[in-house]
């Protein structure tokens, strides 16, 4: 099955979106099919700005109506403890409040960006789509990340070649309470690199300390701006350190 034949037997459907390569390719695979569909961004204190922003531009050049939802994480037990398994409590609750919003809208199938490279393994949230029947029409129709981003860049979407993103959350170590503090020291280091013209990074959180990792075409000119760099993260962290192995996708 194939993503055209995928939307014309669900030819309607609430899609949770990022603003991310995998979900923009199937809000246009969606639209290109003829499909029915209405996007649904969930913003949190997990999430940066700046994907919101993403998010409403590029739902906006393509057409597509996008509704924000706005959702409480930070007062949820299971989700700030951050145990193993966080990713579930967070997935099935952002998961939740966009199924119960697209119903009230007349939406009932409710699809993902999941692809089929996408590790379940090292993805919790994958039960919670599962327990809530959410489809992955990529995974589904055998999309790997690499056809995506080929698609995608045929298709001349502006998230061809968008480094993968992942929540706040991520960059503070299992078993630390998440806190509306570490999220915004987190949000406004990674903002500041962005401003600098890094591009596929994570700032994450080691003791009181921060980790850069970056992609390895990025690392020289980590060094090259050290002193900028470690001057700015210094008001938020007590050290900067540079994570020397390149960061995968």
């Amino acid at each position: 099955m194939n993503l055209k034949e995928f939307f014309e037997i669900h030819p309607k459907a609430a899609l949770a979106y990022s603003g991310g390569t995998d979900s923009t390719y199937l809000m246009y695979a969606a639209e290109n099919a003829g499909a029915d569909i209405k996007a649904y961004f969930v913003k949190s204190a997990f999430q940066p700005d700046r994907e919101l922003k993403d998010a409403q531009k590029i739902s906006s050049e393509l057409g597509v109506k996008l509704e924000i939802i706005t959702l409480d994480v930070l007062g949820d037990k299971d989700i700030i403890e951050n145990r193993n398994n966080r990713c579930y409590y967070c997935k099935k609750k952002i998961m939740s409040a966009i199924m119960k919003k697209a119903n009230e809208d007349g939406y009932f199938e409710i699809i993902d960006g999941t692809n089929s490279s996408d590790n379940i393994a090292d993805r919790p949230g994958t039960k919670a789509l599962e327990e809530l029947n959410i489809r992955s029409p990529l995974k589904e129709c055998g999309i790997t990340k690499e056809l995506v981003r080929k698609y995608s860049r045929r298709a001349n979407l502006p998230t061809w070649n968008k480094p993968s993103a992942s929540c706040l959350a991520t960059r503070i170590p299992s078993g630390v309470i998440i806190t509306k503090e570490l999220l915004c020291k987190t949000d406004s280091a990674e903002n500041f690199l962005y401003s600098i013209g890094f591009r596929d990074f994570r700032v994450r959180l080691d003791g009181d300390n921060a980790r850069i990792e970056l992609a390895d075409g990025e690392m020289m000119k980590a060094v090259e701006m050290k002193k900028e760099i470690t001057d700015k993260l210094k008001l938020y962290y007590d050290k900067v350190t540079l994570d020397l192995e390149a960061r995968d996708e």
